[in-house]
């Protein structure tokens, strides 16, 4: 194929995907510049990496040296250690017990254990810890002596074993043993081979103590036997294995064969020999090739260096220049990795990929690092346009010390090196664009995943530290792993996470969006991805959101209507109402949090509290103040109340905006039409600050007080059994805090309004109303932790303990019992009502706070609780027959049985449940010849049955009907306060009506053509679809 199609082709598999990932990142709405991007593959880009590798190499940083290295044999290349953490799978390999005999005494035998019997040919040591105790273990039957650590003899697995003699290691250095293969004997003479050496990195908790040394094979293993001259830096290397992993003709007995195939017939020779102990399989983690998925092999190569250790001391100082969320990962994970740093190997087998700008003599003494294209120009006398392999290999510079030409290396950076480069690379600094570099760097901000401390992050700083002894950033988020649901890593292989673009399809952007910078990634730590996660925020977030958007938009169009004028949100002085300056007051009080979050980059703090607020926009401002809204109240308390709803969704749809782009901007484009605002996108504002004159802290804790007592009250009304619709005669909120109580006061008619509820009362006093506190041992986790004391400490807390005690424990969330701490985890405080004054009263609290609810029961409020489910069943069937407000129907409506409770509530209360549901209702049912019922519902209340039938006025209906199956929707064209605007707010009333949010729906034509969504809907008035899935 040869390289220049080779790289061809890549360059051809990068553009391809570079345009995916541009239609990706533009439906995911991440904003990049693609118009004036960089790849790395630009001749330009290539030659400022050259620009930063010369710079390198004349501050004496680049050295040609031999490590041992993570090596792909299917790819012929050695890997970084980063690449190779990549990748790890449980393996099970050989775990083979060799004996190497004393030179001087062949029948004993020091016993090491390996994994890689493969390495066994290229052994030149042994190792053992210099101060742990070793014995000499002899087989009784066959009279062999082995040495190993004494609390690993077990791992031979031989009973006929015993105990002669103890050492310590010490005690074992440099006795000489005799070499398993004959292939590189002649060590012995050169270099003192074969012998035992101490070190302290062997350990205990594996193996048998005896660490057999390949010193080309195992990292570790180069260092020790460099450092006790078993092997010198600048020898010829003892490595006979080839790039394809397989022997070369130095162990000529297994020549061509690939290293792990051959591990079988090694084993084979041991055993023929006599120095195989024991046989076994060890499972273990091992790493293999991101790329080709085959197994790596730890192996010494030649390779370009550039020197990391002489950098640390700078690279842990610049370092503590920057800021990082979460800072764990900075000050722990990454300062670790960097005071452990060693020199970086930038040299690659490869084909693709910026060629190492090294031009050297056949005897390597004479070396040139190319700068610049010009400077190869120069240098070379040919006009270079690309600096890929293919156009600068065949290129040569003559030498200045009369050694003929010169030949570039034929190697190509580590692409890491490349992704380091990117700060001035993508500027072409310092070529051009030098001002624009300079201005801005160190960046203001980078992000990405937690495994690039060993990545990208690392070699940003080490090029950084190395060129302008600068950090390359100021400010970082890292990011946590996705995994799959099961918390497997994500694999395309196996299929365990759903395609990210479905998600996207069908749930929307924004919500995948919200659902990842919502989750624990965005803190550094890993997420579990689960599409639930995803659909939930659609149904918490946006549709509430979506609907208070509609709602508002409504009642704008029906305040026109009534009044003849645009709507004006400025028009009228501030509202009075508590409620209004309450949920203006929260929502720029949400504005600073989020302010101030963001600037210290913490989004994990910032996205809880912003989709918890529509819970909040939704649940207490639009409930407790529907009526206002609809002008029910008049149309002075409708405009402020629309006023201040219109100000909140603006400034909060200004807020999510960089969260949720799409929908902000759907939003925007309608609100801005009623603020008259001039920019076209949302994106064109800059984030809100917080108007500080609208944000009352005694309003909001008002409110909040009130979204307690009401919270707590809601407990007890569920834990009873009690619904809402049926109203309680009192209910009773204790506190010590006059502050709180006076909070609570303030807001009385809300708070009965929200519980129907007819009287509150508040107190300071519990002990009037007979409300004691009560203590409950956890005996399970006391007597696990105080054993023999725990009868003591429990009596004392269930029979002695004060009631001062108890409050204080509330307060502080611990108590000292007999000279004990105990916690809340080891003991429960309750509220008991007393047995005179509790009769009917049902009691929650938290730590400060106790209601009370009268849940006696009397004629006049189970009457008025049964009208309110009859009048419930009404609006759910109007609702069921897709009946707006003012749309007229009526009503058939029969209690079964007839003379019950209910039956004779419905016929006193029926003019109000006529006037609550804006229909008339008969008693009856309706007569035999009447026509087909709209909607019909049969409903148990009490222990009752309501059977109704509603009749709407089709004279007045002015719409499209669609049916889907036995299910019809009714979708008005236009009504007083809102207007079918188009084929997609037609499926949006049909999903609402049906509750059909997921998978995708269409409409078809009588004919079953399917409606096309450029349809006008106007034309489909008076027509009757069907609803496909």
């Amino acid at each position: 194929m040869g390289i220049a199609n080779y790289n061809n082709e890549c360059r051809k598999i990068v553009m391809r995907y570079s345009g995916e990932w541009e239609k990706t990142m533009e439906r995911l709405g991440r904003w990049v510049d693609f118009k004036h991007d960089y790849k790395t593959l630009y001749p330009w880009f290539m030659e400022s990496v050259w620009w930063a590798f010369s710079e390198l190499h004349k501050k004496g940083l680049v050295y040609k040296g031999v490590k041992v290295m993570p090596f792909s044999t299917a790819c012929s290349t050695p890997l970084s250690n980063f690449e190779a953490g990549q990748n790890y799978k449980d393996v099970v390999d050989p775990a083979v017990f060799v004996g190497f005999k004393l030179l001087d005494n062949p029948n004993r035998q020091l016993v090491a254990w390996t994994t890689t019997p493969w390495t066994l040919p290229s052994n030149l040591a042994l190792v053992v810890h210099p101060e742990m105790q070793y014995v000499v273990a002899k087989d009784k039957t066959t009279g062999v002596e082995y040495v190993v650590l004494e609390e690993r003899l077990g791992e031979l697995k031989n009973e006929n074993l015993e105990v002669v003699e103890k050492l310590q290691g010490k005690q074992l250095k440099d006795l000489k043993y005799e070499p398993l293969f004959p292939y590189f004997a002649n060590m012995r003479e050169e270099r003192n081979a074969f012998r035992v050496l101490n070190d302290t990195f062997v350990t205990s908790d594996s193996g048998t103590g005896v660490v057999h040394q390949a010193p080309y094979f195992g990292e570790i293993d180069f260092q020790v036997c460099v450092a006790n001259g078993v092997i010198a830096k600048d020898q010829k290397m003892i490595c006979p294995v080839d790039e394809n992993g397989k022997y070369t003709s130095e162990v000529k007995d297994y020549e061509g064969i690939y290293v792990k195939d051959a591990d079988k017939l090694i084993m084979k020779k041991l055993k023929e020999m006599g120095n195989l102990v024991r046989q076994a399989e060890c499972k273990h983690s091992y790493p293999f090739c991101w790329r080709s998925d085959t197994p790596l092999l730890y192996k010494a190569v030649p390779s370009w260096f550039i020197r990391v250790e002489s950098l640390v001391p700078r690279l842990l100082a610049n370092n503590d220049e920057t800021y990082w969320v979460p800072s764990f990962v900075k000050d722990k994970r990454f300062a670790n990795w960097l005071r452990d740093a060693r020199d970086w190997a930038v040299s690659r087998n490869r084909f693709w990929g910026t060629p190492i700008n090294l031009w050297v003599s056949d005897d390597g003494e004479e070396v040139v690092c190319v700068g610049s294209i010009a400077e190869l120009e120069e240098l070379s006398g040919q006009k270079i346009t690309d600096l890929h392999r293919e156009s600068v290999d065949d290129i040569t510079i003559p030498s200045r010390s009369g050694k003929g030409v010169l030949k570039r290396v034929s190697e190509v950076f580590d692409c890491w090196f490349e992704s380091g480069s990117m700060p001035y690379a993508q500027n072409h600094y310092p070529f051009e664009n030098r001002k624009i570099f300079e201005d801005n760097f160190p960046a203001d901000f980078i992000a990405e995943g937690i495994d690039q401390t060993r990545g990208w992050f690392y070699t940003l700083l080490v090029l950084s530290t190395a060129l302008f002894n600068k950090p390359p950033f100021k400010n970082l988020i890292c990011n946590g792993l996705v995994l799959a649901s099961d918390g497997a890593k994500m694999s395309k292989r196996k299929k365990n996470y759903p395609d990210p673009m479905e998600i996207v399809n069908k749930y929307g952007a924004d919500a995948l969006r919200l659902y990842l910078i919502n989750s624990p990634v965005v803190r550094g730590e890993n997420l579990r991805f689960r599409e639930e996660g995803v659909r939930d925020l659609l149904k918490d977030v946006f549709l509430p959101w979506f609907n208070a958007y509609r709602f508002f938009v409504q009642n704008v169009q029906a305040y026109e209507h009534e009044t003849g004028n645009v709507f004006d949100m400025n028009a009228h002085v501030a509202s009075e109402n508590v409620m209004d300056r309450w949920i203006e007051s929260f929502t720029n009080s949400l504005v600073g949090f989020v302010r101030k979050e963001m600037d210290a980059y913490r989004l994990y703090a910032v996205v809880g509290p912003l989709t918890k607020f529509f819970d909040t926009l939704t649940n207490v401002y639009i409930r407790l103040n529907r009526k206002r809204v609809k002008g029910d109240n008049g149309l002075h308390e409708q405009h402020h109340a629309l006023a201040a709803l219109g100000r909140v969704l603006i400034l909060i749809v200004r807020l999510m905006a960089p969260f949720s782009p799409f929908f902000c901007e759907y939003i925007w484009q309608n609100l801005k039409k009623v603020i008259g605002a001039k920019e076209e996108s949302v994106h064109f504002l800059m984030l809100p600050k917080p108007d500080k004159s609208l944000i009352d802290e005694s309003v909001e804790r008002r409110v909040e007080v009130m979204r307690n007592v009401i919270d707590l009250v809601r407990l007890v009304r569920d834990r009873e059994g009690i619904a809402v619709k049926y109203p309680l005669k009192e209910m009773i909120v204790i506190n010590r805090d006059s502050q709180f109580l006076e909070d609570v006061k303030s807001l009385e008619p809300y708070i009965l309004l929200e519980l129907n509820v007819r009287q509150l009362t508040v107190s300071q006093d519990k002990h009037k109303y007979g409300i004691t506190l009560k203590a409950e041992p956890n005996f399970k986790i006391l007597g696990a932790r105080l054993k023999g004391e725990q009868k003591k400490v429990a009596d004392y807390l269930k029979n002695k303990v004060t009631e001062a005690e108890l409050e204080e424990f509330l307060l502080e969330g611990k108590l000292t019992v007999l000279g004990h701490e105990i916690t809340s985890e080891e003991v429960a405080v309750s509220y008991a009502a007393g047995a005179d004054q509790g009769h009917g009263y049902k009691t929650h609290s938290d730590a400060k706070t106790i209601v009370m609810i009268d849940t006696t029961e009397d004629e006049s409020l189970v009457e008025e609780g049964l009208c309110r489910e009859v009048t419930n069943r009404v609006q759910r069937l109007r609702k069921q027959a897709k009946l707006v407000s003012t749309d007229t129907a009526h009503v058939h409506l029969v209690v079964h049985p007839a003379g019950s409770q209910l039956a004779t509530v419905v016929a006193a209360k029926l003019k109000d449940i006529e006037s609550a549901t804006g229909t008339p209702i008969k008693l009856g049912a309706p007569s035999a010849d009447a026509k087909a019922a709209t909607a019909v519902s049969k409903s148990a209340v009490k222990d009752s049955e309501v059977e109704l039938w509603l009749f709407a006025e089709g004279d007045n209906f002015e719409g499209i009907t669609v049916v889907d199956g036995t299910k019809k929707v009714r979708v008005h064209l236009k009504t007083e306060k809102e207007q079918l605007n188009g084929y997609a707010d037609l499926l949006y009333n049909v999903r609402s009506a049906l509750d059909l949010w997921n998978g995708k729906i269409t409409l078809n034509n009588a004919d079953g053509s399917r409606v096309h969504p450029t349809v006008d809907v106007k034309s489909l008035v008076g027509h009757t679809l069907q609803l496909a899935r």
